[in-house]
């Protein structure tokens, strides 16, 4: 008989040869605390910890009007959404959040989703059943969902290497010219911190008669006048076709979304799986993250506070020999280490022996050889927390003996 128990112990033992084996932090945030939490170990004891590595970017799943919004919604209508919205119906909260939504990226319509990985899972892959014969070209560091989403959808598919346009103008110039063509990337790359060429690669789409798809999960809310992500910081909203984001990072809630000119949305709304056959956004979170996106489109501030505060974090980390990867153009501070076992022993003494969670990040996630730890400050990361840190982070490098860089001036 097949020893399946033998099967799933051997994968978990592979992955924690190689180093990778990742092990969950239990935390509790404090409301109005934010980044402080607390940690509860194995044994039962608690221990304060700042919060390095969190995606909530602006601190907004900690704010007032957001707290409020759901509590509200929360007493008016109860908890869960019912179902789809197919079969319970929709409720105002969404239908107002996708108008917001659609109004923000300058486009017709939006369609709401559980999170960001639906969204790009369910949207690229129904694309090519929309689009027979569609051929899609991704960027090689592409998030795991859209990579899903490219290969569930069964058409024709091509990586270029990251960023690289000529690359990409090659493999579009060798498709047919009259063939669907769709080029999927992303604006803030979250591991590496760079952003793309988005005018570069719209010239290249309208060249060869592609439509384009932009993930700007790690952009929205953060950069543009109002928050709407890069394409709004470059003036060429107008111009993507498709632009997918999330609500659970720097909107600080929970939930993904596209937006896209009507006809395209209602196309994705009545063919999509993983839209149709998923039960809907809780009214609370809806309401959440519809206040959340209104604040932060009238609070500019909070995105210079947090450029601001990554550049800092940066600095401070230059001047003791810290290596931060090239992500001068972003808000990501990754800090090189190169070794799946030491980045996840640096991670693990930061947090048991100076209160600092950040965890590490190994493959899959990036590339063998370029494992990390990835810090995201935010505008409430004060100067003394960074002290902290950067202290903790000079004095392992030194017991743990990482390789430095020649230290800033």
């Amino acid at each position: 008989m097949y020893d399946y128990k033998a099967a799933f112990q051997t994968a978990v033992e592979q992955v924690k040869s190689e180093g990778r084996y990742r092990v969950f932090a239990d935390l509790k945030r404090v409301r109005g605390e934010f980044p402080k939490a607390i940690r509860r170990r194995e044994d039962g004891t608690s221990q304060d910890v700042i919060v390095w590595c969190s995606n909530d970017y602006l601190g907004m799943g900690q704010h007032p009007a957001v707290l409020e919004a759901m509590q509200a919604e929360l007493d008016a209508v109860g908890a869960g959404a019912g179902g789809t919205r197919n079969i319970s119906g929709t409720t105002r909260w969404a239908v107002d959040l996708e108008a917001e939504l659609a109004a923000w990226h300058q486009k017709e319509a939006a369609l709401l989703f559980t999170s960001g990985y639906v969204g790009n899972e369910a949207t690229l892959s129904t694309l090519q059943k929309i689009l027979p014969g569609l051929i899609t070209f991704s960027d090689a560091l592409n998030h795991a969902s859209m990579i899903a989403g490219i290969r569930n959808g069964g058409c024709e598919r091509h990586v270029f290497r990251h960023n690289d346009l000529e690359h990409l103008e090659q493999l579009l110039a060798s498709a047919p010219a009259d063939a669907p063509k769709l080029i999927a990337f992303e604006s803030v790359y979250s591991m590496d911190g760079d952003i793309a060429d988005l005018a570069g690669t719209i010239a290249l789409a309208k060249k060869y008669g592609a439509m384009t798809y932009l993930d700007e999960v790690h952009a929205v809310g953060l950069y543009g006048e109002t928050g709407a992500g890069v394409a709004e910081r470059d003036g060429l909203l107008e111009q993507i076709d498709i632009i997918e984001c999330t609500l659970g990072k720097a909107i600080g809630v929970m939930g993904g979304y596209i937006a896209a000119d009507a006809v395209v949305v209602d196309a994705v709304r009545s063919w999509a799986s993983g839209f149709i056959f998923t039960t809907s956004l809780p009214p609370a979170l809806t309401a959440g993250a519809l206040a959340s996106v209104r604040h932060l489109k009238t609070h500019p501030e909070l995105r210079a506070a947090h450029q601001a505060r990554a550049a800092e974090l940066k600095r401070r980390f230059a001047q003791v020999g810290i290596q931060v990867m090239d992500s001068s153009t972003s808000h990501i501070v990754p800090v090189f280490v190169g070794d799946p076992v030491h980045c996840k022993m640096v991670s693990d003494m930061l947090l048991e022996e100076f209160g600092v969670y950040v965890q590490p990040i190994n493959y899959p996630t990036v590339p063998r050889g370029t494992e990390r730890l990835r810090f995201t400050p935010s505008p409430d990361h004060t100067d003394e927390m960074m002290d902290a840190l950067v202290s903790a982070m000079d004095a392992l490098w030194t017991r743990c003996n990482v390789a430095r860089m020649p230290s800033a001036a």
